[in-house]
């Protein structure tokens, strides 16, 4: 970018201080379009001669350069006073900035939380199934009670220690991606309580599936029957909860049940299968979709939305599917964001009120991983301008933004 006096400088033109680095200037951003004088002022008082500007994402062009022994008019010196009010400012952006990560952090530690106590049901289920019964429907109960008395819902990305998610990751992410949509669907606590059970036990047969045939997508005859039975298996590993509701092991029965009778394994279709289940199905293949084994394979949270919407449209109820959309969000968290300023980030929690405007984790070279900036698009005067495929962006991006590549949830209820 060229190179121009902070003395030609104005609302509207668009600078960059990249070369400063984050934490060697008041504002809150490396690179933003200048909204105001008090901005210039501090500039000059922080001693910068010149400044990288950017004509493309301008609003208005420089000042006139002053022509040569041309004598300026004196003018007052409000330098001093605008960098001390922008140094206050971003001091109190700082402090919101380690909130929102201190944030992060303990949802992070409820999810891991959760991550244990579902190993342990899913481990205890054959030897103490009613102790497992008792934990499950804690567990879920916890949550449905957090969503039933919210006016709107968050989802939160939380970041893992492994690569390797497992039963448990993946359980907990189809039930708070379930519970998200049976509330959008004004289902009864009763329906929720019973959705959530199910969604978070819908895989517990695949304990009895060997990893080899689970990890493949490419199966012979012989191992896709075997894989399919993994619905069978779960049914039988939950006999000993002799008070497991009918809905809830009709979702483990039916979560692979196709909506155009293509599914597996009792071919049903339409609204034959059960509701619940329609709802767990569109969950299940969605995080499936973005926590394949084979992390090269994975799609960003649009591409997967995608798919199921277009290629895969005959298999689900499509107004469920729809809600499900809307539910998640333009830019559900987990997908790589270019914004108006030029910077990349990663959605990292959704706004309820303000579905255009997320948290966004921000990529910045200077400033190491654990303390990327986040920015709520709210309180900048940024927007997303596009979703990006992780794969057409560099690795050291994706990697910064995304280091395990999975793509984990913390859903919680918002009250106004």
């Amino acid at each position: 970018m060229p190179r121009i006096s902070v003395d030609r400088l104005q609302p509207g033109v668009f600078v960059s201080l990249s070369d400063l680095g984050w934490m060697g200037h008041p504002f809150l951003l490396n690179r933003f379009c200048l909204s105001s004088l008090q901005q210039v002022h501090a500039l000059r008082e922080m001693g910068i001669a010149e400044v990288e500007w950017d004509p493309a994402r301008s609003t208005a062009e420089p000042l006139p350069e002053q022509p040569t022994g041309a004598a300026a008019l004196p003018e007052e010196d409000f330098g001093n006073a605008a960098l001390a009010d922008m140094q206050d400012q971003k001091r109190v952006r700082l402090e919101r900035v380690r909130q929102q990560r201190e944030g992060l952090a303990r949802r992070e530690r409820l999810f891991e939380q959760q991550a244990v106590a579902a190993g342990d049901i899913f481990r205890s289920v054959l030897a103490r199934p009613q102790d497992a019964h008792r934990h499950a429907t804690a567990l879920v109960g916890g949550l449905v009670q957090n969503l039933m008395g919210a006016d709107s819902m968050v989802i939160h990305l939380v970041s893992q220690k492994s690569r390797e998610g497992g039963l448990a990751f993946h359980a907990l992410n189809v039930m708070a991606l379930s519970l998200m949509l049976g509330k959008t669907l004004k289902l009864s606590e009763e329906e929720m309580q019973h959705l959530g059970l199910g969604a978070l036990l819908h895989d517990i047969g695949k304990q009895d599936i060997p990893p080899r045939i689970l990890r493949t997508t490419k199966r012979t005859g012989p191992e896709e029957e075997f894989y399919r039975a993994h619905v069978g298996y779960g049914i039988k590993t939950l006999s000993g909860m002799r008070e497991l509701p009918v809905s809830v092991r009709n979702v483990i029965a039916c979560h692979h049940e196709y909506f155009d009778g293509s599914g597996f394994p009792n071919r049903i279709a339409g609204e034959k299968i059960p509701k619940l289940a329609r709802i767990a199905a569109i969950a299940d293949r969605y995080d499936n979709l973005c926590n394949p084994f084979e992390l090269k394979e994975a799609k960003a949270p649009a591409e997967a939305l995608r798919q199921m919407f277009r290629t895969e449209s005959g298999r689900y109820d499509a107004g469920m599917v729809q809600l499900f959309i809307k539910t998640l969000g333009v830019y559900p968290p987990g997908t790589f964001v270019s914004l108006s300023n030029g910077s990349i980030g990663m959605v990292v929690e959704t706004n309820p009120s303000d579905l255009l405007h997320p948290l966004v984790m921000l990529y910045d070279v200077g400033i190491p991983r654990s303390e990327a900036l986040l920015v709520d698009l709210r309180d900048a005067d940024l927007k997303v301008e596009t979703a990006l495929s992780p794969a057409k962006l560099p690795i050291e991006t994706v990697e910064y933004l995304s280091p395990r590549g999975r793509l984990d949830y913390f859903v919680e209820g918002n009250k106004k």
